[in-house]
């Protein structure tokens, strides 16, 4: 089943159930994988579908991180539900400790040992847990690993 087809059902079940988070956010969703659908041409493919789903989640994520620094909580709150609703479509995410695992394995494959191989790392590691994992969190776990 498509990401599209997922969301026109979840948003029929969303107006039956009077959801109006869930529904506002599959809309939104909907919307920005139609968006992105026209202007590539063709169906999306799965990878497509997970890039659309990953940078809805990072706008949300990035705008809960601006809204609660300028103290405006009641934002932040309604923000949050829409990401747990965003998460739903994506892969099952990896633990801090799997993504060590993954650059550790990559490191010795790629032959890494300072931070001036940091670039190299990154660029391995990331097809291998796009959608899987933040790059904030890779980053941070390359960084730590290389140093």
């Amino acid at each position: 089943m498509s990401l599209l087809d997922s969301l026109n059902n979840d948003l029929k079940t969303a107006m039956k159930a009077h959801d109006k988070v869930t529904l506002s956010t599959v809309r939104m969703l909907k919307s920005a994988a139609m968006n992105e659908q026209i202007k590539v041409g063709h169906t999306l493919t799965s990878d497509e579908e997970l890039a659309v789903l990953s940078r809805e989640l990072k706008q949300r994520k990035d705008a809960a991180v601006e809204f609660s620094d300028a103290g405006r909580t009641d934002l932040v709150a309604g923000l949050e539900q829409e990401i747990k609703v965003v998460q739903r479509y994506l892969p099952k995410q990896l633990g801090e400790d799997e993504v060590k695992t993954i650059v550790r394995e990559t490191i010795q494959r790629v032959g890494a040992t300072s931070k001036a191989d940091f670039g190299k790392v990154m660029g391995a590691v990331m097809p291998q847990v796009k959608g899987q994992a933040d790059g904030k969190v890779v980053n941070t776990v390359v960084k730590s690993l290389l140093s």
